[in-house]
């Protein structure tokens, strides 16, 4: 059969899988695509955009100018901080948007009426059961657990997700030397939570990788390219 022929089979094969395939068993291919796109067209082009200093001096400046490009290296950071933790609050946000249309499809009649009261952790519990993800290779449940806690410690502040939180990667709060929270006075422990592009990077792949996982069609890719 001629090369052109052969591709035409194929991709005459191709829709044909696409037509028979249920639209739930489409979704987490869509969503994927979707979470990589969003993070590889608006947040990293974003952050890309925003100054981050290695190391913040602080201490008595030796003159006027010293201490006003000291003054503006701390805002930049603490912006491009901010900006970090919105974007971890919306990768979040987005994610369990996902598990919530896609769990109607997955979960069974008796559990399908509690979907719009469960909270995301017993929610992402159940599709991970009901689809028989493994969450322990890599990380993945511990990496997506810490992006959930983190969109509730910024969404909320200080309470029970930032002691959660603090408990399970305390790493977050251990700032290099790179942060200084410009609110006078003693900080609250949530403004001092430290996201940094790193940690976003690893949330994403965590993401694209659970809906990797979760499809089980032909040409699935577990990986995607971010």
């Amino acid at each position: 059969m001629p090369l052109h022929d052969c591709k035409t089979a194929a991709n005459r094969e191709i829709l044909d899988w696409a037509r028979m395939t249920t639209h739930g068993e489409q979704l987490p291919r869509i969503f994927q695509a979707n979470i990589a796109r969003l993070y590889q067209r608006v947040i990293q082009p974003s952050l890309d955009q925003l100054p981050v200093h290695d190391r913040l001096t602080t201490g008595e400046a030796p003159t006027l100018d010293a201490f006003l490009d000291r003054a503006a290296a701390q805002v930049d950071n603490y912006t491009a901080n901010e900006a970090n933790k919105v974007f971890a609050l919306m990768l979040a946000a987005v994610f369990e948007r996902q598990l919530r249309t896609w769990a109607p499809h997955i979960l069974g009649a008796g559990q399908q009426k509690d979907i719009a009261r469960m909270t995301i952790e017993p929610l992402f519990a159940a599709v991970t059961e009901a689809r028989a993800i493994d969450l322990v290779q890599r990380g993945l449940g511990q990496t997506l657990a810490e992006a959930f806690l983190i969109a509730n410690v910024v969404r909320h502040g200080d309470g029970r997700s930032s002691v959660a939180l603090r408990a399970q990667a305390a790493h977050l709060w251990n700032q290099q030397g790179d942060y200084v929270d410009p609110a006078p006075g003693p900080s609250p422990d949530s403004e001092m939570l430290c996201v940094r592009a790193a940690d976003l990077l690893r949330h994403v792949r965590a993401m694209v990788r659970y809906w990797g996982l979760a499809d089980r069609q032909p040409f699935a890719v577990t990986d995607g390219p971010v």
